[in-house]
């Protein structure tokens, strides 16, 4: 509430505000100037038309000019905000679907920052070709409309119908009722805007073409079970088995490490069991969450616990593979060695440049500002 109120209110009261304005500019305009005309030779950018008529009216036509052009600015910045949150939220639609085998299994690849390579491409690729491909800004405009109002649609009708959600009737009414009035109003978007409607149905052809491809390759099919059955299919499967009795060292890597030779090491010294844990940085919004991820069906996480599982036979030392996603390594980290009540957690120094340090946060750090004081701490270097 706290977040949404003042939103809701500014944006309401705000756009009240500016529609008055532009209601009122014939008003201000230059006698014999035909208000109508100058508005719609102006309408892809009045914000910037208002101001510098404003500003003129109000301090003269230098400030006017020089007020235009700030606020273009302003909302040129805007608009990159914007634009940035839609890339970073369709990157991480597309990571998710390819995670739920929805899309091909190239789109979870990742770079070396944790951002998935191919879903960047395409969020950032296709609105560059619809720019340079569309020249009629209006089109766009409805193009944007069609969009909004659905997405937006869809998610009210989701909540309306969904009844594992812990809604009331009350909302659940509200939903359903807001629902309807959008759905009417894409309709009308659909009628009206024909343009709009090719290109969504276009998007919504190709996604739905891509999704259908990708499930007959990885051999896929949609099959209805009873209940009873489909409880029993969908157990969780066991996880790996912890040593109960001896000392367990924690050690955290990222590959083949000297400090995953260090940990082998020391736990054949010790005569302890050595969990490894791998923790893959993923950058996306929203949050990833756990699901069934494995360690085997990550390239770099398998070699590394391979090796290690290896030199662990031939050490006699007993190896306990862990696994784990996050857009947070640092608490992942902490999480596991409180977990598994770790007796000592090994980590490798960082060996990342100082700006990216200083932007992320530098994990060990962070790791030993938090780690319980009855777990010791070693840095390998």
């Amino acid at each position: 509430s706290r977040a949404n109120w003042p939103v809701a209110v500014e944006v309401i009261v705000g756009m009240a505000l500016l529609g008055w304005a532009m209601l009122s500019l014939p008003a201000i305009l230059p006698a014999g100037q035909d208000a109508a005309a100058t508005l719609q030779s102006r309408s892809e950018d009045m914000l910037r038309f208002m101001a510098e008529q404003y500003g003129a009216a109000t301090l003269g036509p230098t400030f006017g000019h020089v007020f235009g052009w700030a606020v273009g600015i302003v909302f040129c910045l805007l608009l990159f905000s914007a634009a940035n949150t839609a890339i970073v939220a369709m990157t991480g639609l597309l990571y998710m679907m390819a995670r739920d085998r929805e899309m091909p299994p190239a789109f979870t690849r990742l770079n070396r920052h944790g951002v998935p390579v191919w879903p960047l491409l395409i969020v950032t690729g296709l609105p560059i070709i619809v720019l340079l491909t569309t020249h009629n800004f209006t089109a766009l405009a409805g193009l944007y409309a069609i969009g909004v109002v659905g997405a937006i649609a869809v998610n009210l009708g989701s909540c309306a119908f969904n009844r594992q959600a812990g809604f009331s009737r009350m909302e659940r009414a509200l939903f359903f009722g807001t629902f309807l009035l959008l759905a009417a109003v894409e309709l009308t978007l659909a009628h009206e805007k024909h343009d709009a409607l090719f290109f969504v149905v276009c998007i919504l052809g190709a996604g739905l073409g891509v999704r259908a491809w990708t499930l007959k390759r990885a051999g896929l099919a949609n099959i209805t079970l009873p209940r009873e059955l489909a409880a029993l299919l969908s157990s969780e499967n066991a996880p790996a088995a912890l040593p109960t009795t001896g000392q367990r060292l924690l050690v955290c890597v990222r590959g083949i490490t000297p400090v995953l030779h260090f940990a082998l090491e020391e736990a054949a010294l010790r005569k302890a069991a050595l969990c490894v844990l791998y923790v893959r940085e993923l950058a996306i919004y929203p949050p990833h969450h756990p699901g069934t991820e494995h360690w085997q069906e990550d390239p770099q996480a398998a070699a590394t616990m391979a090796h290690a599982l290896r030199a662990g036979a031939e050490s006699g030392v007993s190896v306990v593979p862990l696994y784990a996603v996050s857009d947070d390594p640092a608490a992942t980290i902490l999480d596991v060695a409180a977990t598994l009540g770790a007796d000592t957690l090994l980590l490798g120094a960082s060996h990342r440049a100082g700006l990216a340090r200083l932007l992320k946060g530098d994990v060990i750090t962070r790791v030993a500002t938090g780690l319980p004081e009855e777990i010791p701490l070693v840095i390998r270097g």
